[in-house]
């Protein structure tokens, strides 16, 4: 009994102590919200913040002459950040690289290659066994024994004419998987069949499927990435998260394919592996090269985290609506990203690296791609949304356009199947490319390339939605 007493004392001190305080949150009965620390999320590496706004999206008048149809649409979007510039070669090497060094650490690991064991970590700081992962603390030694040697060089070549040891593009393969937060969310797929009809008058056969397209993907007896669209029966959320493969090595060859007879050979030899070119625009990416890049970048930046670090959004490419609203800097009267109808400034200096006149590449300083912000940035802070390389968005091209998209947050997805066919394999690309002319590189129009195609003039940007509000720039 004196037990009992003393924990029913014990409970009321604690409902009255710390002043009016009854419950978790409340002041005197009132429901003031739970709350945790606030929290400010800092500016990424490499970022600006496009604050949130509203443009007629699309061209403003009609050009019979260029056959452009006016359909413009009013939308908003909400506030994200944009990488300053387009990404370099440098960074997209980086990504490279580390898709290398973890092909080679697996190999490290590999008792085909000697089997160090402490490239693999398989314990948790408790010693209970966890799904194995690379140990990324652990260095690739540079005085390698015999085993390891033949590790580090198994993710090479020596071409056969040269005999010089080059990087092997073809092992070069990202595996990644995401999960579809959209279409697990859409009442109709719903794992309870009661859940998917909100009107209590209809009867739900809780038999009725549900079918789920899944992408997945596995590497085959050859080495090769295969990647497959399945269609079957939604059974629980594991099938909406997708496995996807991606070779991630840039196509250097674009700079021959994209120009019939054209002297560009130096350019395929160097412009992606040079350090020279280093802060210049990555090319010969396609989208889905591109998206791998992001999933990666994301998947970077929380292993360099620790492990009660705030989450984040995602990096990810822009939605066409995204991208216009910041290359119109925010404005529906602007075609560009500045505050002139032209490009060329009251001083005749060109605002941007395009094609100024016919054959006549160099008449604005560059022949092609410049150097990442060599020009002057918009007023979000953001530089080359004109000209330089045109850059994938993450929008699925249709040729509606903006009028089948929402008019909050626009965007169009479609993810094609392996089996659908090629025409709709489209995604929109924006901006324009030094091989453009002036009207093209307008922030109002668009263009599309096929998601698996590889062009020297295109290139692309990362975004992520803001959380919370930004802390100020000093």
């Amino acid at each position: 009994m004196k037990h009992l007493l003393f924990a029913i004392i014990a409970s009321l001190v604690l409902l009255t102590s710390c002043g009016k305080s009854i419950g978790t949150g409340s002041i005197g009965g009132e429901v003031v919200g739970e709350k945790s620390s606030s929290w400010a999320e800092p500016s990424p590496f490499g970022m600006v913040l496009v604050s949130r706004g509203s443009i007629e999206m699309g061209p403003a008048e009609s050009d019979s002459l260029w056959d452009i149809k006016a359909n413009p649409k009013g939308v908003s979007v909400d506030n994200f950040w944009m990488d300053e510039t387009e990404v370099t070669n440098s960074k997209y090497r980086q990504f490279v690289y580390w898709v290398r060094d973890s092909i080679i650490r697996e190999r490290l690991a590999d008792p085909a290659y000697g089997g160090d064991e402490t490239y693999k970590i398989t314990e948790d700081r408790y010693g209970d066994p966890i799904k194995p992962y690379l140990n990324w603390r652990k260095a690739i030694p540079k005085r390698p024994l015999e085993d390891e040697e033949r590790a580090i060089n198994s993710v090479t070549f020596i071409h056969p004419i040269t005999g010089e040891r080059h990087i092997d593009p073809s092992q070069l393969n990202f595996i990644y998987e995401w999960y579809d937060y959209t279409e697990a969310a859409k009442r109709g797929n719903r794992l309870n069949p009661q859940d998917r009809v909100l009107n209590t008058d209809i009867t739900v056969n809780p038999s009725q499927v549900v079918m789920i397209s899944k992408d997945t993907a596995y590497m085959s007896e050859d080495g090769l990435p295969v990647n497959e669209t399945v269609v079957r029966p939604l059974t629980s959320l594991f099938d909406f998260l997708h496995t996807k493969i991606v070779n991630v090595y840039p196509d250097t060859t674009v700079w021959v394919n994209d120009f019939n007879n054209a002297y560009n050979e130096p350019y395929m030899r160097m412009y992606f592996s040079h350090a020279g070119y280093n802060d210049y625009p990555v090319v010969g990416v396609t989208w889905e090269q591109a998206t791998a890049f992001c999933e990666w970048r994301t998947k970077f930046y929380r292993m360099g985290q620790p492990n009660n670090a705030r989450p984040i959004e995602q990096y990810r490419l822009p939605t066409e609506g995204e991208w216009e609203f910041t290359a119109r800097n925010g404005r529906t009267e602007n075609k560009y990203p500045w505050d002139i109808d032209g490009t060329m400034n009251e001083k005749d200096c060109f605002m941007a690296n395009f094609k100024p006149g016919e054959g006549n590449y160099t008449k604005d300083g560059n022949l092609i791609p410049a150097r990442v912000a060599s020009y002057a940035p918009n007023r979000f802070g953001v530089y080359d949304l004109a000209g330089n390389v045109a850059e994938w968005t993450s929008t699925a091209y249709a040729e509606s356009g903006p009028a089948m998209m929402d008019d909050i947050n626009p965007q169009y997805r479609y993810d094609a199947a392996k089996e659908d066919p090629y025409a709709i394999k489209k995604k929109v690309v924006k901006g324009g490319s030094w091989k453009d002319i002036g009207r093209n590189i307008r922030g109002d129009m668009r263009d599309s390339e096929f998601q698996n195609q590889p062009r020297s003039y295109i290139g692309f940007r990362c975004v992520r939605s803001q959380v919370g509000f930004a802390k100020s720039k000093k």
